[in-house]
This record gives structure tokens, C-alpha cells and sequence, in this order.
């Protein structure tokens, strides 16, 4: 069962929400730079947060559920940038209709990437153009079904000798997990802290 949004989610998300990455595990220099963006859909009455299905062929994390987002290349001028030129490649949608609000902490996986979490609005009405040999479909999320703590499921684990906590939210016929999940669990603690 979905819980209600904060009245105020949107004051909670600019005010809490870090002003620019945090890097505090860069210390490993085995870890990759990647970054996602976490869309939220501003739909008046049930805003949604723009996730992708990834390709059935791609080498790695095929059918995952993912964020759009990728490694930050040299060419990219920060974190930020990099997440709203992979989102642009990946499901067609212009840096000019992408309103960056700033960045959970980072994400560390297993796979020795150190993914930085870039969330930002998104004004319904834009055009989808998902690129097929990265994408196999998108989908929306309730972010009111993201913020129900009684919709997730932890398991403990450790990568490259760091204590991890990994997510899993089951949506549907759809199961959300790993980054993805751990991405949607800190935007989850962040808009509910301290909330009634």
C-alpha cells in the first residue's frame, strides 16, 4: 500500500537534497565515476519517478531496471552533466526540459563503480525516445509507492571490503534491486525524515 507524499516533499527535496556531489568514499581509486539521474515526474496529482528496462542484449546488467545514467566521460563538465547527456542518448528527453535539483550521496557497487545520484524534475508533456539498443522500455514509478518503507525488502553484503546494505522493492511483476533500489531507499529516508 502506497503511502501519502509529504505535503511539503518538494521543500524537503530542495532543502535536503546535497548542493553537489559526495565523494567521501573517493579514497578508492579502484572505483569507476558513473552517474545516474533520478527523474521525478511532476503529474499534478501522483508525481512518478522515469525508470528504463535495459536491453535484453547488452554484456552487462541486461534487464535490469535501472536510471538513466552511465560513466562520466572526460568530455563531461561534472556528475550532472554526465547523467542529463545519458539520459538524453538513452531515452531522448532535451537537457532544457531536465530541472537538476542536486544529488543524494554516492552509490557504491559491486561491479567497482561509484555512481553519483542526480535528481531532478521533469515537467509532464515531453516526448520519449528510448534508443533500443540501450533501452527496452520505460516505465513510471509512483513516488508515493517509492517513499512506502513497508514496500522494501534489505539483504546486508560486503564489496571490495566495504559494508553495503542492498534494497529490493518488488513493483508489480517488476523487481526493483541493487543501485537502483539502494538509489530509491536514500531518496526515501531523505523526503520522510521526520515526517509524521
Amino acid at each position: 500500500m502506497p503511502s501519502a507524499l509529504p505535503v511539503d516533499w518538494r521543500a524537503r527535496l530542495h532543502s535536503r537534497l546535497l548542493p553537489a556531489p559526495d565523494h567521501g568514499l573517493e579514497h578508492s581509486p579502484t572505483l569507476a565515476a558513473a552517474a545516474v539521474l533520478v527523474p521525478i515526474v511532476l503529474h499534478p496529482d501522483a508525481p512518478a519517478l522515469l525508470l528504463t528496462v535495459r536491453a535484453s542484449h547488452l554484456r552487462s546488467h541486461a534487464g535490469q531496471i535501472s536510471f538513466p545514467g552511465g560513466r562520466v566521460e572526460p568530455t563531461d563538465l561534472d556528475p550532472a552533466a554526465a547523467a542529463v547527456r545519458e539520459t538524453l542518448e538513452e531515452i531522448g528527453i532535451d537537457a532544457p526540459l531536465i530541472q537538476t535539483v542536486g544529488f543524494l550521496s554516492d552509490q557504491i557497487v559491486r561491479t567497482g563503480y561509484r555512481i553519483t545520484p542526480v535528481v531532478a524534475l521533469l515537467q509532464p508533456g515531453f516526448t520519449l525516445k528510448p534508443d533500443s539498443t540501450e533501452v527496452a522500455e520505460v516505465f513510471e514509478l509512483p513516488l508515493a509507492f517509492a517513499l512506502s518503507p513497508g514496500n522494501y525488502r534489505s539483504h546486508s553484503g560486503r564489496a571490495r571490503a566495504l559494508e553495503l546494505e542492498s534494497w529490493e522493492l518488488p513493483f508489480g511483476e517488476r523487481n526493483i534491486w541493487g543501485a537502483t533500489a539502494g538509489i530509491l531507499a536514500k531518496l526515501r529516508d531523505l523526503l520522510l525524515e521526520g515526517a509524521a
